[in-house]
């Protein structure tokens, strides 16, 4: 199976695959509301709009799994997200990261990060950078600011 096999579901509720995005960057987050790290919003979405021309998407996945700080409903969540930080880049509905009902996009993630990193995801804001063929280039903790990446993404572009 490759990444982009795997459904996944829109904010607003359509059952898609990542095959929508084959060819692209990805870089791949998982998000929360209601965090310390929730200000990386703004780099995220300053990041999509620098790069998105040349092949960069930023795709969010809220995850309410950490100290519960992702409690809101789809809606409620790209509502903050629009109105706060003004997001335009694609986000999805409330996933699992770890555990039992880990999301095969996750699944995938952890188990294709390079060095061998097919470790728990440790907190909100967790990125991964994936190449234009879907290979996971990097994985990225949660407290790397977003605009830390630029020399990694302009790398894969």
């Amino acid at each position: 199976m490759s990444l982009y096999d795997i459904a996944v579901k829109t904010i607003s509720g359509e059952e898609k695959t990542l095959a929508h995005y084959k060819g692209h960057v990805l870089l791949i987050v998982n998000t929360a509301s209601k965090c310390g790290l929730t200000p990386q919003y703004k780099g995220l979405q300053e990041l999509h709009e620098r790069y998105q021309e040349k092949g960069l998407v930023v795709l969010g996945f809220p995850c309410n799994q950490f100290a519960g700080q992702e409690p809101g409903t789809e809606e409620e969540i790209s509502e903050f997200c629009d109105r706060t930080y003004g997001v335009t880049f694609p986000l999805f509905a409330k996933l699992d990261v770890n555990g039992p009902d880990t999301h095969p996009l996750y699944q995938f993630l952890k188990s294709n990060a390079p060095n061998g990193e097919n470790e728990e995801i440790e907190w909100n804001f967790a990125k991964f950078l994936v190449d234009r063929n879907g290979k996971v280039a990097a994985r990225i903790g949660a407290r790397v600011q977003p605009e830390e990446l630029t020399a990694d993404i302009e790398a894969l572009l």
